[in-house]
This record gives structure tokens, sequence and C-alpha cells, in this order.
């Protein structure tokens, strides 16, 4: 049976020490090979604005999940990610860098599951980690999803050893009693949904104006913690038909601020990122100059 530890940080608190390493290693490692220096890593940190103790100590939580184990390379003290948060990895850089949205008349996924009264605490773990990826709930053994989350929600129901329990269903249209519109918002939370993108609207907007050639440092520290912000919403938020979403709905302004901001200051950041690694560590990889941009494929070959 896989994990019902799931590696996801489901629980994480954007701005939390622990959710800024996560951002920063999944971020910047992958295209550095996958491997990174602890001095570089600790100063990445410092410039996000973390004291070293504090790296330490989260680093120590993120090697408890199985995301990180120690490694040297040329004598030199690292970190590599784990076989097992590949999936993670690749997951997280589609919803973030290449998110999708359902166009009316797309297909939906249905997901039905029945786990033995033993099995309750994988039941949990079902309904929170479906939840996260931004499922809707009909009722308690019946969700919702665009059908393209299939895959994903596949890997979930693998991960969590509790596939034999579930069967999922590709419907081309749904009936409920009442006109799908309301439907919807009784299966998703769009009052918390749209909570997550007006906080970020209300933290980057101005600031994204006031943007004026920042120096290196100042951006890789802006866009950590933008993208820290950000990168746990595009699970949340399943990509819905604008039609059968609220009116004025923050989403639709808060996503193009978000690349907007990431043309603007991420390749600055990693300027930031390839200086610090070159000078530190001693042993590096390219890092491409719009590495966001890199194919899931190419994100397959590094790990």
């Amino acid at each position: 049976m896989a994990t019902a530890d799931p590696i996801d940080d489901i629980d994480a608190r954007p701005g939390s020490v622990t959710s800024l390493l996560r951002t920063v290693l999944a971020t910047y490692v992958r295209p550095l090979g996958g491997w990174i220096a602890i001095t570089p890593l600790i100063q990445l940190m410092a410039d996000a604005g973390v004291p070293a103790p504090r790296t330490r100590t989260a680093l120590v939580r993120v090697k408890a999940k199985g995301l990180l184990h120690a490694e040297a390379r040329e004598g030199v003290p690292g970190y590599a990610f784990t076989e097992q948060a590949h999936p993670m990895l690749v997951r997280a850089h589609q919803r973030i860098h290449h998110p999708r949205a359902m166009s009316s008349g797309e297909a939906w996924c249905l997901i039905s599951f029945s786990i033995p009264e033993q099995l309750r605490d994988l039941r949990h773990q079902l309904r929170r980690r479906l939840r996260y990826f931004g499922c809707g709930t009909v009722s308690a053994a019946l969700w919702v999803a665009p059908h393209y989350l299939t895959e994903e929600i596949e890997e979930v129901l693998q991960e969590l050893g509790v596939r034999e329990h579930c069967t999922l269903f590709a419907a081309e249209e749904i009936r409920p009693l009442r006109d799908l519109r309301t439907s919807v918002a009784q299966w998703w939370d769009f009052t918390e949904l749209a909570a997550l993108h007006q906080g970020f609207l209300d933290r980057h907007a101005e600031q994204i104006t006031r943007l004026q050639h920042p120096r290196p440092h100042e951006a890789f520290s802006l866009w950590v913690r933008a993208l820290d912000q950000w990168r746990l919403i595009p699970y949340n938020d399943p990509g819905l038909p604008a039609q059968l979403l609220p009116a004025d709905w923050p989403g639709l302004v808060a996503t193009p601020l978000f690349f907007r901001l990431r043309d603007q200051v991420a390749p600055v950041a990693a300027e930031h990122v390839r200086a610090l690694t070159a000078t530190t560590s001693g042993i590096r990889a390219p890092l491409p100059a719009h590495f966001e941009e890199c194919s899931v494929a190419e994100l397959a070959r590094t790990a």
C-alpha cells in the first residue's frame, strides 16, 4: 500500500518558514539538477528574510516529510530531492505555470469511493487531498472535478493506496436537481477560493506598479514570497468556466497579475540564484533564464 502521509504539503501556510523553503526548493533546485549545496541554500533563505537557524529547523521538517535527503557531491555537503518527491514537483510545476481553465461543455470527472471503516484514516486523507486538488463535494463519497484533472486524481488514489476502493466516471453532462451554477456553488467553497485570490491581489496589485528595475536579491525576495502565496491557489481552484463562477470573480484578475509579476521579476531573481550558486558551491548545472517555462518532460529528465 502506498503512503498515507503524502508529500504534497496540504497544510502549508504561505509565508511560514517551511512553506518558503519548499517554494525555494521546488522553484530553483530542479533547474540546478535536483541538488543544491547547503551554503547557497541557507543564503537564499536569508535573502528571503529567514535566519539560518530557522532554515535549518525547516530543513529537518522537509527531510522528515520525504522531500529531501542529505547528499554530498565532490566533498560539498548539500541536499537532493528524493525519488518520491518527483511526482509532486512535476504536478506543482504544471499547476502553477501551466494552469488549465474549463470551458463550457467540457467533460467532468466524478470520483466515487467506498472505503471500509477500518481504513477511516485513509478516507479522511483522501477527502483532504481531493479538496486540496480542487475537487468539489457532491456528497460525502461522491466528488467532482474538471475532466482534465483525472490523471492527477489517479495519482492521488495510487499514492494513498485507495485506488481499489474508488471508481472514476467521465461525464459529458451533469444534471443536478437545480441549475448547474447553483449546484456548483454548493460543491465548491467559493468564499474561501475568492479570499485566496483577493489576498494575492491585495498584497501584490500595487506592488507590481512600483517595480522599477529591482536589484537581483530584491527581485528574488519579492518573487519567492509572491510565488509562495500563489502556489496553493491553482491547486485549490479547479479553473471552472466563467459562467459558473460568482460575479466579479477575483481570480480573473489575480491570475493575469501572477503571470505579469512572473514575467517582470522571475528572470531577475534567476540572475541572483545563478550568481550565488556559481560562487558558493563550486558545482552547478545551467540555470535557464526563464526556467519556469521548462516543459514537464524536461523536468522529468532532472529527476
